[in-house]
């Protein structure tokens, strides 16, 4: 910490003031106010340039570093390979390439090829490509039509915020692909009054089959669905959703594509999310705690049965004809190969479960003293919590008191997150996703600071 202390900090705050184009950020706040430049991470906690720490229940602000930070085995195992191997495109393979798709499917019973990209974006769009590839191939070019839900998100290309459920997201950035269209949400807090019931579950599910027969069955390729919407308000699918949706897909021969980028690699208490519903997706995109942050890497993941579609030597143009320059970087996956090792070896995902419960009834304590709280949800270290100005009516507080909650609890050294410019006037869900080395200790301090920020914010 002191060594890095005494870089000049004033000049490096002006030259990101002057030069860096901050992602989510209004930067006419940059004019009056210093960028915050995080300079060291260690276990649970970070530190900004001014030498002020905080307690991390973000995960690097977007759910990526999984194992906390600091891990220098993984540094060490990627400089030692980078200067023996650093990259060489995908069309050949590398070691830790075959060694990490090899570990990683032993983790996903039913599937078995791994492609390597940089991004969940790109994953997801690999995923895209792959389903409309197949439709031109396999089904005259008919079966190309991609579902996604509402209030997921998929990535910032074109073709992502084009399969995106997040209107605000997608604002300003049309006209979009077609092919794409959107199913409706599963929030059975926010449930569409034709949907309400005892087994609303199995109806949003349904409403997914009247799409389909809307669009035309033999229209429809893949439904892309996060196993627990994340950013969109942190949406665990309802008893009946999954078990329907499955079945709905295998009905009409739909490709099921479950993006993990979020919840992949530990974080809801399984090694992926739609693991703990059952689920048997034919693909499975990641990226964000596939390396914990140590280096870029996603994978886009299917069944052999996906694989084998692309494999005609009578036809050239059969082969899936898709490149990731950086996805032949050895640094991903031999960062992901020792990434995984410590989640097998500390246990973590079994402690992202025990965390998570403590987490969640810690929440719901507080929903019992502030009555701002409307709503708990979550699953292993993945929580929100959707604050509403009136509890009968479920009317939500704006955006702005949202982020005032952030902003106090950021004063008392604690980051947690919030949506926000994602869904139109339902930008109101605090959101928790520390990593999974998470201690009691560390819950205690997320939630005495939520407290004290409600009580400050609200009265």
């Amino acid at each position: 910490m002191d060594s890095l202390m005494q870089n000049d900090p004033a000049r490096v705050i002006e030259a990101d003031r002057a030069h860096v184009w901050h992602h989510m950020m209004q930067h006419r706040q940059l004019e009056t106010t210093d960028p915050r430049i995080i300079v060291e991470g260690r276990g649970m906690r970070v530190w900004d340039i001014t030498g002020k720490e905080h307690l991390d229940a973000t995960s690097g602000g977007v759910w990526t570093v999984n194992v906390g930070y600091g891990r220098e085995r993984i540094a060490d195992a990627v400089r030692d390979h980078l200067v023996k191997m650093c990259y060489f495109a995908g069309s050949q393979g590398t070691v830790p390439g075959a060694r990490f798709a090899e570990a990683l499917t032993e983790k996903m019973p039913g599937l078995s090829r791994v492609y390597f990209a940089n991004s969940g974006s790109e994953a997801n769009e690999k995923a895209f490509k792959m389903v409309r590839q197949i439709a031109h191939k396999h089904h005259g070019g008919r079966k190309s039509k991609i579902l996604y839900r509402e209030r997921d998100y998929h990535g910032t290309t074109l073709a992502c915020l084009s399969a995106g459920g997040q209107l605000e997201r997608n604002a300003q950035y049309g006209p979009f692909a077609p092919g794409f269209v959107m199913v409706p949400h599963c929030l059975e807090y926010r449930a569409q009054d034709e949907f309400a019931g005892s087994d609303y579950g199995v109806r949003a599910a349904e409403a997914i089959e009247e799409v389909i027969l809307r669009e035309g069955p033999d229209t429809v390729g893949a439904l892309c669905l996060e196993p627990i919407t994340a950013g969109g308000g942190i949406i665990v699918p309802p008893r009946g959703y999954w078990e329907k949706v499955q079945e709905i897909c295998r009905k009409y021969d739909v490709l099921l594509h479950i993006d993990e980028v979020v919840c992949g690699m530990g974080r809801t208490g399984t090694w992926f999310g739609y693991q703990q519903f059952g689920v048997k997706p034919d693909i499975v995109t990641m990226a964000k705690g596939v390396a914990s942050g140590y280096a870029a890497i996603s994978c886009c993941v299917t069944t052999e049965a996906v694989f084998e579609r692309f494999k005609d030597a009578s036809d050239p143009m059969a082969h899936f004809r898709d490149i990731s320059t950086f996805g032949g970087c050895t640094s991903g996956p031999v960062a992901a190969l020792e990434n995984l090792r410590i989640l097998e070896e500390e246990e973590l995902p079994d402690n992202s479960t025990r965390m998570g419960v403590y987490l969640q009834e810690g929440l719901f304590a507080l929903m019992e003293k502030h009555r701002v709280i409307g709503d708990v949800r979550g699953m292993g270290l993945f929580a929100g919590a959707e604050l509403v100005a009136d509890r009968d009516t479920r009317e939500p507080v704006s955006e702005k008191q949202v982020g005032a909650v952030v902003a106090d609890c950021l004063k008392q050294g604690v980051l947690i997150g919030a949506s926000n410019r994602s869904v139109p006037g339902l930008n109101n869900v605090l959101l928790f996703a520390p990593a999974l080395i998470a201690e009691e200790d560390d819950i205690d301090e997320i939630l005495e600071a939520v407290d004290g920020a409600l009580g400050r914010v609200f009265g």
